[in-house]
């Protein structure tokens, strides 16, 4: 896989100041062009400190809705929910304004709020100017988890924008975009550091089948441009 969009950097901090800056301008664009913009982040503890500096960025986040590529399957309180993650260090300072989209639906199976979740992020949020993936040391991206028994589904379908997994090495059920959703982005950039991570990250670049490691079925095609910035 040929890949110009690779940005590698020593310091957490050139990364996360190079990352935010992009992301806003992103943002900033669509704001003008449309009157509004869509961030879609992922949960985890890497994101962290790029949410706190995309809240001190002063631009018109009344205009940005923000939501999840994932989320576990539990209540938005939990200390593991992705979105208590969200409206604890991204929705605050200037981007308290900001309006989110929550993926987690109350009270409802999470196998029947696939088709809820599609619904609304389609109302809601398409299209999708600003994704921002993860990755896991096991390859993973967003909630699409190697060898699941909806892996293949999750990759493959064209008509879904949302998928419920239930990971064999993770714990709780999720929700997920799906690998048709993620590529539909106008800009579309995967962050992740770490030694683990970089020897991932390798594999995936020598061809790695995307049933191991998923994130290689959103690297490993020609049709989207997807920026890497990593440490």
């Amino acid at each position: 896989m040929k890949n110009n969009n690779e940005h590698f950097f020593l310091e957490q901090k050139e990364l996360i100041d190079a990352l935010s800056s992009k992301i806003i301008a992103n943002l900033e664009e669509a704001i003008l062009h449309k009157g509004s913009a869509s961030l879609l982040v992922s949960g985890g503890s890497t994101p962290k400190p790029l949410f706190e500096k995309l809240s001190s960025f002063d631009i018109p986040w009344e205009k940005v809705k923000i939501a999840l590529c994932d989320e576990r399957w539990i209540d938005k309180n939990h200390k593991d929910s992705n979105e208590k993650l969200v409206r604890d260090s991204l929705l605050v300072n200037f981007a308290k304004k900001a309006q989110f989209v929550s993926m987690y639906q109350e009270n409802i199976n999470i196998e029947d709020a696939q088709e809820l979740c599609s619904d609304i992020y389609k109302k809601e949020l398409f299209p999708l100017d600003v994704l921002i993936l993860g990755m896991g040391n096991d390859g993973h991206t967003a909630s699409l988890f190697p060898n699941n028994i909806k892996l293949k589904e999750s990759l493959e379908t064209l008509n879904k924008i949302c998928i419920c997994m239930k990971p064999d090495t993770a714990p709780y059920e999720r929700m997920s975009l799906t690998k048709t959703a993620i590529l539909s982005a106008s800009n579309i950039y995967l962050h992740f550091e770490g030694v683990e991570k970089r020897n991932v990250y390798k594999k995936v670049l020598e061809g790695a089948n995307s049933n191991d490691m998923p994130i290689s079925a959103i690297l490993n095609q020609d049709k989207k441009k997807i920026e890497v910035y990593y440490k």
